[in-house]
């Protein structure tokens, strides 16, 4: 099992709920999506880049073969990619939208709360389930690299457009103002923080390609 693909952790939680009352939680869900403002505590984490909450009715099980289940509950699930640590997550996550939190597994069965901290992370260490296969598209990347990237790449279609019918004066002026822009944005994203054979051919796959576009610059400044 492998929860950790570069700078990324993926996790999986099945909470057992109480079928009586897993309707409140699917109003809670609506409300939620209706008005995401109430959920800036969460939006705010630059660490996470998914979660999800999703419940699972005792009669919609997956049949993958063991013969249909008889359960006496309902489950929820919970997804998440994130970066950093298990704990360094939880600890956001529990400081961030602690009543949120209490909201979403309101109808989790034993749900102990999610302050104090050391009970919350019992009961999701003992629900939570090894993810099998984790592919990461950017394991390299935290989440800030990959919104930094993206503002670079806007920036240059931008500056790509304008090259296309300014004068070398006036574009000269728009590439200073776009360097300036994304300054921030373009430096290295640097190692993983957790050691992983994705992050290392990650590594190695973007050094190849920075040497051979520095090698293709050099030659057009020699010619």
């Amino acid at each position: 099992m492998s929860n950790v693909a570069g700078k990324a952790y993926a996790m999986n939680v099945v909470t057992p709920s109480n079928p009586k009352i897993t309707w409140v939680n699917r109003l809670l869900f609506m409300a939620s999506r209706g008005l995401p403002s109430n959920l800036m505590g969460l939006l705010g984490l630059s660490l996470i880049h998914f979660a999800r909450w999703v419940i699972i009715k005792r009669d919609q099980w997956p049949d993958l073969g063991q013969g249909k289940e008889e359960l006496d509950s309902d489950y929820m699930l919970f997804c998440s990619n994130f970066n950093g640590t298990w704990d360094q997550y939880i600890d956001a996550f529990s400081d961030g939208i602690p009543n949120g939190l209490n909201l979403f597994w309101y109808s989790a069965t034993k749900y102990p709360l999610s302050i104090p901290i050391s009970p919350f992370k019992d009961y999701i260490t003992y629900n939570q389930i090894g993810t099998d296969y984790y592919y990461n598209a950017t394991p390299g990347s935290a989440q800030r690299d990959v919104k930094s990237a993206l503002k670079v790449y806007d920036t240059v279609l931008d500056l790509a457009k304008a090259h296309q019918g300014a004068s070398a004066e006036s574009f000269a002026k728009a590439y200073a103002a776009a360097v300036l822009k994304v300054q921030n944005d373009m430096g290295d994203p640097g190692f993983g923080p957790v050691a992983s054979l994705d992050t290392e051919r990650a590594d190695i796959n973007r050094l190849v390609y920075i040497r051979d576009a520095q090698t293709r610059f050099a030659s057009k400044r020699e010619a």
